[in-house]
Parts: C-alpha cells; sequence; structure tokens
C-alpha cells in the first residue's frame, strides 16, 4: 500500500513548482526589458518563498500522518523521504534476490534434466549396440553371443538402478519414507557393509579398516536398513575415488546425545567450488571417472535424504589430492 504521506509530498512540490513557474513567466512577459537583469534573483527568492510557504501549509495538514509519535519538522523532512528511499531500495533488493533464486532454481533444472537424459540414453544405446551387433551375425559365435549378452545384462542392471535410486529419492521428497527405528550396534553394522564391499575394494587394492579397534558396542537409535543404505553408498563412493592401495577408514565420536559417523577416504579429494553441490542429483565432481566405475551419481543424494529423515545432519570436508571425509550424525 503507498505511504499517504509520500503521496502528498509529491503533489505539494510539484504544485509548488508550477506555481513558482508561471509566476515567473509572467513576471518576464510583462515586466520592463530595464530590469532583465534582476529577474533571476526574483525568481531564486520566489521559488524559496513559495516552497517554504507550501512546506509549512503540508506540515500543519498532515500531524497525524507520520506513524512515530514525532511531528513532522523540516529537521525530519529529510528523514522521511531517507526512509521512502530505503524502503524503495529494500523492495527492489528482495525482487534482485527472487530473480536470482528462480534463474538459479531454472538452471537446476535444465541441467537436472540434461543429466536424467544422459544416464538413461547411455546404457539403452548399449543396448541397442549389443543387440545388432548379435543380429548382425553375432548369434552364429557362441563365444560373441555370450559376451555381448552379459554386456546387456549390466547395461540392463544399471538402468535398473537409476530407475530404483530415482523412485526412491521421489519416496523421500514426496515425504513417503517409512523409517523403522531400533537400537542397535553400529560398529557390527559398519563390519557387515565391508564384507558386501570386500571384492570391490580389493579390485583397486583399498583396505576396508576402522581408526581404531573399539572393543565396546555404540548404539544409536535410526532404521537399520536405511543406515545399511547409507553406509553402503558412502563406502563404495570412497573406494570409486579412492587412490590405489588406499585406505577407506571408519571412526566414531561421541557429541552430547549423538553419536559421529565418519567415511574417510584418502583419494583424489572434491574442489571448493564442487562441495556444495556434492549431495545433488547426478552431479559429478569428476564425470569422465565417476561414469566409469559405473556409479548411478544418485547414491550421495540419497545418503543426505536417509540422514535429514532421521532429523540429522550430513556434510563433508575435503582436499584436493588429500582425501575427502563424509560426517553424519545419528541420535544415541
Amino acid at each position: 500500500m503507498k505511504n499517504p504521506l509520500n503521496r502528498e509530498i509529491t503533489v505539494y512540490i510539484s504544485l509548488t513548482a508550477a506555481i513558482a513557474s508561471g509566476l515567473i513567466a509572467i513576471i518576464f512577459i510583462s515586466g520592463n526589458k530595464e530590469y532583465y537583469l534582476l529577474y533571476p534573483i526574483v525568481s531564486i527568492l520566489l521559488v524559496f518563498l513559495l516552497t517554504y510557504l507550501v512546506t509549512w501549509l503540508f506540515l500543519k495538514r498532515v500531524p497525524n500522518v507520520n506513524t512515530v509519535d514525532e511531528k513532522p519538522t523540516w529537521k525530519n523532512l529529510d528523514k522521511i523521504f531517507n526512509e521512502v528511499n530505503q524502503d524503495a531500495v529494500s523492495l527492489a533488493s528482495n525482487q534482485v534476490r527472487e530473480i536470482d533464486r528462480l534463474k538459479g532454481m531454472e538452471q537446476y533444472r535444465k541441467e537436472y534434466l540434461g543429466n536424467v537424459s544422459h544416464e538413461l540414453k547411455t546404457p539403452i544405446f548399449n543396448i541397442q549396440g549389443y543387440v545388432l551387433t548379435l543380429l548382425d551375425g553375432g548369434l552364429e559365435d557362441a563365444e560373441i553371443n555370450r559376451k555381448y549378452l552379459e554386456r546387456a545384462e549390466k547395461s540392463i542392471n544399471r538402468l535398473i538402478s537409476i530407475v530404483e535410486d530415482l523412485e526412491t529419492i521421489s519416496r523421500h521428497e514426496a515425504g513417503e519414507l517409512k523409517l523403522v527405528k531400533e537400537n542397535f550396534n553400529i560398529v557390527q553394522l559398519v563390519e557387515e557393509v565391508f564384507e558386501t564391499q570386500e571384492i570391490r575394494a580389493k579390485k583397486r587394492n583399498i583396505q576396508l579398516v576402522f581408526y581404531k579397534k573399539y572393543k565396546k558396542p555404540i548404539i544409536v537409535c535410526a532404521d537399520k536398513m536405511k543406515i545399511f543404505q547409507v553406509l553402503t553408498n558412502l563406502i563404495t563412493n570412497s573406494i570409486y575415488y579412492g587412490k590405489m592401495e588406499g585406505k577407506t577408514r571408519i571412526s566414531f565420536s561421541e557429541v552430547k546425545n549423538k553419536i559421529l559417523v565418519e567415511v574417510h577416504d584418502n583419494g583424489i579429494g572434491i574442489g571448493e567450488a564442487d562441495i556444495s553441490r556434492v549431495f545433488e542429483r547426478f552431479y559429478r565432481a569428476d564425470k569422465s571417472r565417476s561414469r566409469e566405475q559405473g556409479g548411478t551419481g544418485l547414491g550421495l543424494a540419497i545418503v543426505k535424504h536417509i540422514i535429514e529423515a532421521h532429523g540429522e545432519t550430513i556434510h563433508v570436508k575435503s582436499k584436493i589430492n588429500k582425501g575427502s571425509s563424509f560426517i553424519f550424525s545419528l541420535p544415541k
């Protein structure tokens, strides 16, 4: 809603200028030419007197317009104009921020659609190529037949993984994720994840280890299967990006009523420009390396959704060529 005070100020100043201009024109037209040099002086005095008179009348008319207890005067008229100016600047700043936010959302939408398209097309085109090879005579050779069927199966499994991960994220974002919380020993759960990732780690000569030996159980209250998925995704990620013959290390610490879990690797690290985006769907800091390893690009996004569904947080610390640490909290 427009401030009535601002509207009246505009009207009175415009009226002053109009009256002054009209009187000056009359004096100029009807005056004696011998006194032309006096016209500028008379004009300035006339404008000043009229401005003073009209503003004085204006201030008498609007003693209650101001929202503060202070009565409008010559001294606080500047304050009134400053407040109006600040409101305008604030409104403009808010509009600029909103425009920037919408631009960011549009850019993210374009990137997301492009990434989805690319991730789905790659295995589909691979399958198409394998099938065409088989139709082009490969079926007659048992060795070629089996080799291309196995490759097609891998591409199909990759498609299934992408679709399942997208479905998981959609359920999380729709608030349909149901948590079945229970108390369990997270040290034992990590050991189970180590067993499932042992073959993958051996291919890159990476050791899966604890920071130290934990003799006592560390009990947390969470959805055990969902946390198993979180640990699997983080440890798999550390193997993909870890250095050959490196280590993936798990450590625990206690802060008040929470357990902090850290998954650390001594791999290639993440650049500062990429750290804030690592949890975005399909975002890859090293795109070529990720696709070589066969990841869907959704693992870290799922991790973030699961941890936040528990009301907890996750963050990452990383340095190029020094490695990365993903740290998340769980309630005791």
